[in-house]
């Protein structure tokens, strides 16, 4: 076993004793040990009941034989850190974890790892720590929020969010927002739609490194104990078996992945930790086989914030593997693929309760919602390396759209322009210099989004950027644009007024200036200067790479 480096022979009498300190006994010690990287904390309502999780982690793990160890992660919440210099640390924390979880792995040799994130940057993070790793390995997510209700519908964060807007233009009063807020995040759980933390979650169902189940059972939910529990004998059987992570992390596991991200409408960010995963296990994902399989795979998830489908909802519908089945019965599924289960695809897709429970939370794919994917990926002079949007949250006619560009260097200056009724329907918000490296951290912008949506302009005014965008972002809004404007992409150029034009269908973003004229800007223009001169965040603006591919530290 791997943890003999640690615990075997009268060499290794000192590590014994250390480890009998914490309370661990010889037999316990004999055993495979397991650790478990877990990322409970009381600043995140995702993570706030983790603990219970990681017991019942522990509790399956002894069933099957092992010994678990547990260790911590850090943990940053994007709807707390959204909005302020908070949110410029979110995406960044992504490396700081999978650099803790391959640390503590490497320097306590366990046999196998079982990964308990739940949201936003937490869970890819991990992920790419254990493609790094290549141990057996499972994950097992803490499981979303129940929804909202309030007077009646149901809501969840992003009402919060858009209600700000309704404030500001006499459709909400602020007692009535105060409501809202008081009933949009019922308790523990990551938040109820299909936002990035729930994606993520979702898309470690598609890819076999999870028990099905892992993203869409409830947090508070006793299945999510008892998942847990199974999830800790699972791994204990791929430790037996020595099926390692990157033995399932293959081509046909991201090929399953994008396609049940596109027929779900998955968050943008997906197009960010998916390829950073993928780099992890040594496989290439470029951002044109999103596109690819997007025009393959049909949306059939009606899912907030583009419909009006929560997590539970999902759920009650056959979750995750009901979607798998419906796209592999027209072979869109690469059903050879290994689970954690040690089972194939096919084989586990094979069970007869595996089926499709309303289908109108999952359509069949002769009457879906849309009949592409949920994300497309745009190109042209203004995003030459490509930019990503969620297509499916989109307003028909908004699809195509040209207007004067509305130009901002900060997310705070195009928030206060929003929020005080200062942008025209129209107009095309462009917010620059918030990428990977001239953020730094290429912060998600649910706030100027939402506000868009709250006011009422989310169907007549489009939002460029070169940072990012929440899961809960709806309208055209279309982030990642690569090359980021702190490098010198064509995004640094535009001036006040200049004419952009948008074809999503066409796969489009152009700035529609003359080449004479891009060329005498290109001469004038100079890289600004850094924003942040100390301290993590300027160690990472030097190392960050492109969001074209995954914004991984080089």
């Amino acid at each position: 076993m791997r943890s003999d480096l640690m615990t075997k022979g009268i060499e290794r009498a000192p590590h014994r004793s250390l480890l009998k300190a914490i309370g661990y006994t010889d037999s316990e010690l004999k055993r495979p040990l397991i650790g478990i990287a877990q990322s409970a904390n009381e600043v995140i309502p995702g993570h706030v009941h983790l603990n219970r999780i990681c017991q019942a982690v522990k509790d399956g793990i002894r069933m099957a034989g092992g010994t678990p160890l547990e260790f911590s992660t850090i943990g940053i919440c994007d709807g707390i850190a959204m909005g302020h210099q908070g949110m410029k640390y979110s995406l960044a924390s992504r490396e700081l974890i999978a650099d803790s979880v391959e640390s503590m792995a490497q320097a306590y040799p366990f046999d196998g790892l079982v990964l308990l994130p739940n949201c936003d940057k937490i869970v890819p993070g991990m992920i790419m720590a254990g493609a790094r790793l290549d141990l057996p390995t499972i994950v097992v997510s803490g499981g979303p929020m129940r929804t909202g209700v309030c007077g009646g519908r149901e809501i969840d964060l992003i009402t919060v969010f858009e209600g700000m807007g309704k404030v500001r233009v006499g459709e909400l009063t602020e007692a009535e927002l105060n409501e809202i807020e008081n009933s949009a995040c019922p308790g523990a759980g990551s938040c109820s739609g299909m936002f990035t933390a729930n994606s993520m979650n979702c898309l470690t169902e598609a890819l076999g490194i999870a028990l099905p189940g892992n993203g869409t059972t409830l947090a508070v939910d006793a299945a999510r104990i008892r998942l847990a529990k199974a999830s800790g004998e699972a791994l204990m059987y791929l430790v037996e078996k020595n099926i390692t992570l990157r033995q399932i992390l293959t081509k046909e596991a991201f090929h399953n992945a994008l396609a049940v991200d596109m027929a779900f409408g998955g968050s943008t960010n997906t197009s960010l930790h998916l390829p950073a995963i993928a780099h992890e296990a040594g496989i290439e994902l470029p951002l044109s086989e999103f596109n690819r399989i997007s025009g393959l795979t049909p949306h059939i998830c009606n899912m907030s914030p583009g419909g009006p489908d929560h997590m539970e909802d999902l759920h009650q519908a056959g979750g995750v593997p009901a979607i798998m089945k419906t796209l592999a019965e027209s072979g869109l599924i690469k059903e050879k693929a290994l689970n954690v289960t040690g089972k194939t695809l096919a084989e586990v897709l094979a069970d007869a309760a595996i089926k499709v429970l309303n289908p109108e939370t999952i359509r069949p794919l002769d009457n879906p919602y849309h009949a592409t994917g949920g994300l497309a990926i745009l190109s042209g002079n203004l995003a030459p390396d490509g930019a990503v949007v969620k297509q499916s949250a989109v307003a028909p006619e908004m699809l195509e759209h040209q207007g004067p560009a509305r130009v901002f260097d900060s997310e705070e200056e195009a928030f206060s322009a929003i929020i005080n009724q200062q942008i025209n329907p129209g107009d095309v918000i462009v917010i620059r210099y918030e990428g990977p490296q001239g953020g730094p951290g290429m912060r998600e912008m649910l706030s100027p989004t939402a506000a868009l949506a709250g006011i009422g302009l989310d169907k007549e005014v489009a939002l460029l950027t070169d940072g990012r965008f929440s899961g809960g972002t709806r309208g055209a809004a279309i982030g990642h644009i690569s090359p980021e404007a702190c490098a010198g992409g064509l995004l640094g150029l535009v001036r006040e007024g200049d004419p952009i034009k948008i074809d999503i269908p066409g796969r489009s973003l152009e700035l529609l200036l003359d080449e004479s004229e891009i060329a005498k800007r290109k001469a004038l223009w100079q890289q600004p200067e850094a924003k942040i001169k100390k301290g993590y965040l300027a160690r990472y603006a030097r190392q960050v790479g492109s969001a074209a591919k995954g914004a991984v530290m080089e």
